[in-house]
C-alpha cells in the first residue's frame, strides 16, 4: 500500500513507560512504511492547562491553537487511548474539549468543530488486563462521532501489553503487528478517499 495522506498519531498517555505511547510508536512507524505522512505528537509537549471557561475568557491558550492546527491539517488520525477507570484519560478529553472549543473572533477557529469535523480516525488501546483497554475505546468512540469524526471499523485493543513488546519497543508478536497494520491502513485507504480531490 502507498499513499502520501498526512496521518496523525498520538496517545492520551504522557507516562514515560506508557503502553499506549509505545503502541503509538509501532502505529507511526506502520504509517511511514505506507508512504503515509506520518506526524507523531505527544500530548506532554503541549502547555495545555485543565479547561476552564473563565481561563479560556482570558485567551485561548498558543498551545492550544497550535493542537487545533494540528489537527485540523491531518485527515486521518490514530489514537490510542489508555483505560482509567473503565474509561479514556483525563488528558485525552481536556485535550478534545480544548481542540474543540470555538476561539471568539478568531477568523480560522470560531467553528469549534473544524478540527475534527470529517477526520477519519482509527482507534488502538494497551493495557495489561485481557480487554486491552476496550473499555475506553467503547466511551471514546461516541465523543469522537460527536465531534463529526468518522471511526474506522477496525479497531485494536492489545491485551496483556506489559510483555507484548520487545526492549527495542517493538511488538513482539506478528499477529498484533498486523492487528495494527490493519487499522493503519483502513485509515489511510478511508481517509484518501474521502479526502480526495473532486
Amino acid at each position: 500500500m502507498s499513499t502520501s495522506t498526512p496521518l496523525l498519531v498520538f496517545a492520551g498517555s504522557t507516562r514515560a513507560q506508557s503502553l499506549n505511547r509505545q503502541l503509538a510508536a509501532v502505529a507511526a512507524d506502520i504509517g511511514r512504511d505506507a508512504g503515509a505522512a506520518v506526524t507523531h505528537i505527544e500530548l506532554a509537549d503541549f502547555d495545555i492547562p485543565l479547561y476552564n471557561a473563565d481561563l479560556e475568557a482570558q485567551g485561548t491558550p498558543r498551545d492550544v491553537v497550535r493542537l487545533k492546527e494540528l489537527f485540523f491539517a491531518h485527515p486521518a488520525w490514530i489514537v490510542c487511548s489508555p483505560e482509567y477507570n473503565g474509561s479514556y484519560t483525563a488528558l485525552l478529553k481536556n485535550a478534545l474539549d480544548w481542540a474543540s472549543s470555538p476561539v471568539a473572533g478568531h477568523p480560522e477557529w470560531q467553528d469549534g468543530l473544524k478540527p475534527f469535523r470529517g477526520k477519519v480516525v482509527g482507534m488502538l488501546s494497551a493495557s495489561p488486563g485481557a480487554l486491552g483497554g476496550l473499555r475506553s475505546q467503547s466511551h471514546l468512540a461516541p465523543l469522537l462521532v460527536n465531534l463529526e469524526c468518522w471511526l474506522a471499523p477496525k479497531a485494536f485493543a492489545l491485551g496483556g501489553a506489559a510483555s507484548a513488546f520487545d526492549a527495542n519497543g517493538q511488538l513482539v508478536q506478528a499477529a498484533h503487528q498486523e492487528r495494527v497494520r490493519a487499522v493503519v491502513e483502513q485509515v489511510l485507504w478511508a481517509a484518501g478517499r474521502l479526502h480526495a480531490p473532486a
